[in-house]
C-alpha cells in the first residue's frame, strides 16, 4: 500500500532551533530517506517552498478567485512530503515517526488511492 506522509510545520518552533541543529536534523532526514528508498519504501520526497510563494485558486458559480498564499489559515503550514510504501497505516506511522518533523508541527499519514480503480470506476480507462 502507499501512503503520503504531509509534513507540516510551525514555523515559530522552527525558527527557535538552532541552525546547526536544524542541519543535523536535516542530514538524519536525508540518511532515513535515502535508506527507505534503498528499501523500496520511499517513491518521492520533497520539500515545498515557503507559503507565501504559493498561490490558491478557488472556482466558485464559474468565477475564478486567485489569492496568494495557500488558502488555510493555520499556524502550521505544509513544508514537504514522502510518498512511501507500507503494509498498512500502522507501519506508515512508524516511517513517520523516524522523521523529527512531529516535533515542530505535524505529519499527517494518509493512503493513496488506487487511480486505476476510481478510472474503472467511473469508466475512464
Amino acid at each position: 500500500m502507499q501512503f503520503l506522509t504531509l509534513i507540516y510545520i510551525d514555523p515559530e518552533r522552527l525558527t527557535e532551533l538552532p541552525a546547526e541543529d536544524y542541519d543535523r536534523l536535516m542530514r538524519g532526514c536525508f540518511e532515513k530517506a535515502d535508506a527507505l528508498r534503498d528499501a523500496g519504501c520511499l517513491h518521492a520526497s520533497q520539500q515545498l517552498q515557503d507559503p507565501g510563494t504559493a498561490r490558491t485558486l478557488r472556482v466558485r458559480e464559474g468565477v475564478s478567485r486567485i489569492t496568494d498564499g495557500p488558502f488555510a489559515e493555520t499556524r502550521e503550514f505544509l513544508a514537504g512530503f514522502n510518498l512511501i510504501e507500507a503494509a498498512d497505516i500502522d507501519a506508515a506511522m512508524q516511517i513517520a515517526h523516524a522523521f523529527p518533523w512531529s516535533q515542530f508541527g505535524s505529519i499527517e499519514v494518509r493512503p493513496v488511492r488506487d487511480m486505476q480503480a476510481v478510472r474503472t470506476q467511473v469508466g475512464a480507462d
